[in-house]
């Protein structure tokens, strides 16, 4: 009996071990395709009810409707990616005459209407004061450092650029992949959480691809159309290059940075050009624009999901410090996860409680 016993476990041992080197294995393989994955599964769950109505307009073509998804992901995301590149390469190009022209004109004295800011005014205008007291060569010599780490950053940025592109390409393939064989995958996955945790566990994977659809409703459409209202405010104020600022502002969005720092830089822009009226204009536009994600986005991510709003804003927040930009859809699925099997988990106690009294 002994004997028999160490033999068993000796054997769950050895299977144990056997089951976790294949499962280690097989991430360690995948692991270079996760953030590509990660990435096409949320886009595809996300975008799942557009491409069933794709494929009723045309006549039941899954291909088709395939295809012309795949191609709007594509464009949806090369295009910003693109666009911002061409800028940061065009203002490194041209970046040595500004500061020439900028450093042989010198710094104006600061307007009368900045030492009337509340607070900062007086501190601005005085520091503004002094640097304009100084000659071209003492401030080539501020800029300099700054320069330096300018020149640096936007290299690293170009240089990363093909990089991002092969995996944005390995993104979409994924992305077509699964719009094909989207069924298959969704049945595979709902039988590894019933497999795993019953009804319950069926239950809990459904409400993680509804917490995804939600959650990028909710970012997607917010930055959208706050890039459009900033885009509207920049064109009207004159700012040059709107169309990229506009496509800078969207990816800034999702990326959960919103419009603000490209409005401040635009602002800033038309003060020191001396256009402080337009200036005045885009400040004023640009607050609500700014306060417009705060409103909206809770909006759409409650109506696709019922689940405590503060539960989804603190799994947006968080998921963005853990995990970065894929932690936004990361973040609201884990909690909600957690949320629901410890609800269920609660409730179990309180019927058999109710049942035992």
């Amino acid at each position: 009996m002994n004997t028999n016993a160490s033999h068993d476990i000796t054997r769950i041992f050895l299977t144990i071990l056997v089951i976790a080197a294949l499962i280690v294995g097989s991430l360690w393989t995948l692991l270079p395709f996760v953030g590509a994955l990660i990435w096409a599964t949320t886009l595809v769950v996300a975008t799942w009810p557009l491409l069933s109505w794709l494929q009723r307009r045309f006549r039941d073509s899954r291909t088709l409707a395939v295809i012309v998804l795949t191609v709007a992901v594509l464009l949806i995301f090369i295009t910003p990616i693109l666009l911002t590149a061409s800028a940061l390469i065009d203002a490194a190009h041209r970046a040595p005459a500004v500061v020439r022209d900028f450093v042989a004109e010198g710094i104006s004295p600061p307007p009368a209407w900045v030492a009337g800011i509340p607070v900062v005014g007086a501190r601005i205008a005085e520091r503004w004061q002094a640097v304009s007291a100084v000659g071209p060569d003492a401030l080539i010599e501020m800029l300099q450092p700054f320069l330096r780490s300018a020149s640096a950053w936007i290299l690293s940025i170009t240089g990363d650029l093909g990089a991002l592109l092969l995996h944005i390409l390995l993104t979409v393939v994924l992305v077509a992949i699964l719009y094909a064989q989207g069924e298959t995958a969704a049945r595979g996955v709902l039988a590894f959480a019933r497999r795993l945790g019953g009804t319950r566990g069926e239950e809990t994977a459904q409400l993680a691809g509804k917490s995804v659809r939600s959650v990028a409703l909710g970012v997607v459409v917010t930055a959208l159309v706050q890039s459009l209202l900033a885009g509207l405010g920049l064109w009207v104020c004159g700012v040059p290059h709107a169309a990229v600022l506009t496509a800078v502002i969207f990816v800034c969005g999702v990326a959960q940075l919103g419009p603000l720092p490209v409005l401040l830089l635009a602002i800033g822009w038309l003060y020191w050009s001396g256009s402080s009226g337009w200036g005045t204009a885009l400040l004023i536009w640009s607050i609500p624009v700014v306060a417009l994600d705060n409103i909206l986005r809770p909006m759409l991510i409650r109506r696709g999901v019922e689940l405590p709003m503060l539960l989804i804003i603190a799994g947006v927040i968080g998921g963005l410090i853990a995990f970065g930009v894929l932690g936004l859809f990361i973040g609201p699925v884990i909690l909600a996860a957690t949320y629901t099997l410890l609800q269920a988990w609660i409730a179990e106690y309180t019927t058999q409680a109710t049942g035992a009294s």
